[in-house]
């Protein structure tokens, strides 16, 4: 599948592509393709979906995506007024994961892109000093072009391969199983949890946006995400809360009701189930 998020077809076998973003809103629908993907968002907020991994994203997030991992990001409801006049920024550079194996036949060069390689494959998300280097980096490649461009790149890759400043996205246990006939029914229910998550949603009426019956929803909702429906609206809702978590003008209470939970009972349960704390526990370690 062509990816959407930018809006370009895909690059050829040995080709860089090199993309900036600069919208009222991102345009993206959940997508897959054959290229690695790296994304410096610039300036924009909101939801993010890769594989498995649920939660949300901010200005300064830099994440390398493998080959063929399934991804959306969704801007929070305010982009989408017309009353606002944020805007959503991020740079975006495309290769194909061939591109590095033909660049040397060293062996411990061979070996060392093999191996960075097989960590984009869950998806990862940069942080410390590693990903200020290479926001630096992605600055002066949005700045060159010709061969000072290549010679950034390659740069970028050397500081990503580098470096242990990183989380991994996708569980380890994750597998792809999505095809391009699923991935539209997939994407409708994504958007539309996304949209509504602070509100009550029922099973019966996500159901029916993927023209489904409610047993047949739950199939095919765990077949293709690996997890239960019950369980993907949970941990959209609390990476939600541990966003807010980090205002601490804002009581737990008032996060509980801000992120679709109806009691501090039910807030709390499904808080430890996800993060293996409590949201008090949570917000201290960030003081």
């Amino acid at each position: 599948m062509k990816p959407q998020f930018i809006g370009i077809s895909s690059p050829q076998k040995k080709n860089i592509y090199i993309k900036e973003v600069d919208e009222p809103v991102l345009i993206s629908s959940l997508h897959f393709h054959d290229l690695c993907e790296l994304v410096w968002i610039e300036e924009s907020y909101g939801k993010r979906i890769v594989g498995d991994n649920i939660d949300d994203f901010e200005s300064g997030d830099l994440i390398l995506m493998g080959p063929n991992i399934p991804h959306i990001w969704h801007n929070d409801t305010i982009f989408h007024t017309r009353e606002t006049d944020l805007r959503a920024k991020a740079l975006v550079v495309y290769f194909p994961i061939d591109f590095l194996m033909l660049l040397s036949d060293d062996d411990p060069t061979i070996l060392l892109v093999q191996n960075f390689l097989n960590k984009t494959k869950r998806g990862l998300k940069f942080h410390g000093d590693t990903k200020k280097k290479l926001i630096e980096q992605l600055k002066e490649i949005k700045n060159s072009s010709g061969l000072k461009r290549l010679s950034n790149f390659l740069a970028t890759i050397d500081i990503m391969a580098a470096s242990d400043e990183y989380e991994s996205l996708t569980s380890s246990a994750y597998e792809i199983s999505l095809n391009e006939n699923d991935t539209k029914r997939i994407h409708n229910i994504y958007v539309y949890l996304m949209e509504n998550f602070k509100s009550d949603i029922f099973l019966i009426d996500v159901a029916q946006i993927a023209n489904l019956t409610p047993n047949a929803f739950c199939r095919f909702f765990k077949k293709h995400t690996k997890k239960s429906f019950s369980r993907f609206l949970n941990e959209l809702r609390i990476a939600h809360a541990c966003k807010l978590l980090l205002d601490k003008n804002l009581s737990i209470t008032n996060i509980c009701y801000q992120c679709g939970y109806q009691n501090l009972t039910n807030f709390n349960k499904f808080f430890r189930m996800i993060m293996d704390c409590n949201p008090s526990l949570y917000r201290s370690r960030f003081k």
